[in-house]
């Protein structure tokens, strides 16, 4: 039992990581959609993880724990930089916005020589595992479960429903929609440090438009009603071409197709019900 159990854990590895690096990006489109803000700039901030933590880890020896409160810390202060004057945008204009983020941050990487340029930065030591993504997974999940249940999250969801309503009950929408924008940060920051850290390469590629719109549909499939909801979302979309091998060619075009038909019929996503709060009538 032992060995096949190693036997599949050897064989699906990578899928396994995936989906527990890809639960956490979800996550961290979730914050920002919970606030009623469009972001597509999460694979921009998984980048500044990834590649800050690599450089740490490979260029200094550091300690794998301190690379990756910097992966953390790094998107972050760049989050609440550039938040005070893009979250005056809103819809598509933010999107817009921190697409060009993202595509500014792919170009700089792919010159930057130190960093392996347009090649890549290889030979990455593989610190991260198991304990280490499923670990951050489930603090996550239990945070923004405890978010939910709380006034923050009661907030959250008046900003989301109606920010102008919110605004004159007294929400405060500028701390809110910044500090969901530097969680968001920190949390694809750390995923980035994750996935370079069991993949042993990162390169500049892997951080632009593509990468944004397949976390954004993460978020779309599972739906926000939740943090679960994005997670489920993120579990189906990164097992999906692993079950559809046999199919090749056809793989993108059943996902697309299975994301169009799920806003299309099921628009508040495969999870859509509410956490309940403590205290909330009944």
């Amino acid at each position: 039992m032992m060995h096949t159990l190693d036997n599949f854990l050897f064989t699906y590895q990578s899928l396994i990581y995936a989906l527990g690096v890809n639960s956490l990006l979800a996550l961290s489109m979730y914050v920002v959609l919970a606030v009623g803000q469009l972001s597509l700039g999460q694979a921009a901030f998984m980048g500044v993880g990834a590649y800050s933590s690599a450089l740490l880890t490979l260029k200094f020896g550091v300690p794998f724990p301190v690379a990756l409160v910097v992966a953390a810390a790094a998107p972050s202060l760049l989050a609440f930089v550039i938040g005070a004057p893009t979250l005056r945008l809103s819809g598509v204009y933010l999107a817009i916005a921190t697409i060009g983020l993202g595509e500014v941050l792919r170009i700089f990487f792919l010159n930057w020589d130190y960093a392996g340029g347009a090649l890549g930065l290889n030979g990455i030591p593989e610190l991260a595992g198991f304990i280490w993504i499923f670990g951050a997974l489930t603090i996550a999940l239990a945070g923004f479960v405890a978010i939910c249940r709380s006034r923050v999250g009661r907030a959250m969801e008046a900003i989301r429903a109606d920010e102008a309503a919110a605004g004159v009950m007294g929400v405060n929408l500028p701390a809110y929609k910044l500090g969901a924008l530097v969680v968001s940060a920190a949390i694809a920051g750390v995923a980035g440090a994750f996935n370079a850290h069991v993949s042993s390469f990162i390169g500049p590629n892997e951080y632009g438009f593509d990468a944004a719109v397949t976390i954004l549909s993460f978020a779309l499939l599972g739906g926000i009603g939740s943090p679960f909801g994005p997670v489920i979302g993120a579990l189906v979309l990164t097992a999906l071409p692993e079950a559809l091998r046999p199919l090749h060619d056809y793989r993108l075009v059943i996902n697309g197709l299975i994301i169009v038909c799920v806003v299309i019929y099921l628009p508040g996503g495969l999870l859509p019900w509410r956490i309940s709060r403590i205290g909330a009538r009944k």
